[in-house]
């Protein structure tokens, strides 16, 4: 079955205050507010554009909605978070049944106040919230990406949705470096894994390339890879880079964006891929999970 699959690389539409020192909270609150709903209209067009190429699935940037704001350890930005079902992932409800077209949407989450999570909703053809993914690996890495100030780690482990393309799996950019996620995901049955990212030059760059068409290779999978592009300020921590790609289940790259404009990434995957790969190279089959305890102790 061919399935036409989008990814939606953007750059930041409003670029935050540099200096909210004499800024009363009323301001900031309408700041915040303005730089959401303005990459939400962006993404509004470029999601029904992605839709008149005839994508059946689509999935979204890291935080879509703003900026990569784990630059600074400022607590402004817990105001930007929502809970699911919530205002935005609505909108992006009524925007997947418009197009009958299904749609990962990743968000910044809260639950109850003081908890919040980096995650994805997944909503299908109809409009139908099928569940979320929680970012499970949280970094602490300098320059810039400060993200246990912002997340708590995820708490579902790795759920895959059964949506009208497919069942489907979901990681969340630093999750992208921890193989085992994957091989989890892909025996849950997904037959894709989609990451949303936010990555800029550097040794990330190396490894965008690299990683995930290995976890293509060793689950017999498609990927599908998500960077938003651009240079951000006020922290000007570097490039995004975009280049967002699919990948086959050979780990060969079929489609690949820019790295340095907006852009709609489309291509036909054939799902009877898994089965042709999976039959020729028999990973699934010679796996030795009894041989595997030290995977889940704390070593070294």
């Amino acid at each position: 079955m061919i399935i036409r699959g989008a990814l939606i690389q953007a750059s930041n539409v409003k670029n935050p205050a540099a200096d909210i020192s004499k800024m009363k909270p009323a301001e900031v609150r309408k700041e915040l507010a303005a730089i959401k709903e303005a990459m939400i209209r962006k993404h509004i067009a470029l999601i029904g554009e992605a839709a008149k190429r005839g994508a059946r699935i689509c999935c979204l940037q890291e935080i879509f909605f703003g900026p990569y704001f784990c630059v600074e350890h400022d607590k402004r930005w817990y105001d930007t978070a929502e809970p699911i079902p919530g205002p935005t992932v609505e909108r992006m409800r009524g925007l997947a049944k418009r197009h009958g077209m299904v749609l990962i949407a990743p968000i910044y989450e809260t639950t109850v106040p003081g908890v919040y999570y980096n995650t994805a909703a997944v909503i299908d053809s109809d409009g139908k919230l099928l569940g979320i993914y929680r970012k499970n690996h949280i970094p602490d890495v300098e320059p810039g990406f400060r993200e246990k100030f912002f997340f708590k780690p995820g708490n579902l482990g790795y759920p895959v949705f059964d949506t009208a393309a497919g069942t489907v799996g979901v990681y969340i950019c630093y999750d992208r470096h921890f193989p085992e996620g994957a091989r989890i995901l892909a025996l849950h049955g997904a037959w894709i894994i989609f990451n949303p990212s936010a990555t800029v030059s550097g040794l990330s760059k190396y490894l965008w390339e690299i990683e995930q068409p290995a976890h293509a290779v060793a689950n017999g999978i498609f990927v599908g890879a998500v960077n938003r592009v651009g240079v951000e300020p006020p922290w000007n921590i570097g490039k995004f880079y975009g280049s967002s790609y699919f990948c086959n289940p050979r780990g060969k790259i079929i489609a690949k964006g820019s790295e340095d404009r907006d852009e709609i990434v489309v291509a036909d995957l054939d799902t009877d891929q898994v089965k042709e790969v999976r039959d020729t190279w028999q990973f699934f089959r010679d796996r030795r999970p009894e041989t595997y305890g030290d995977l889940v102790k704390q070593l070294p």
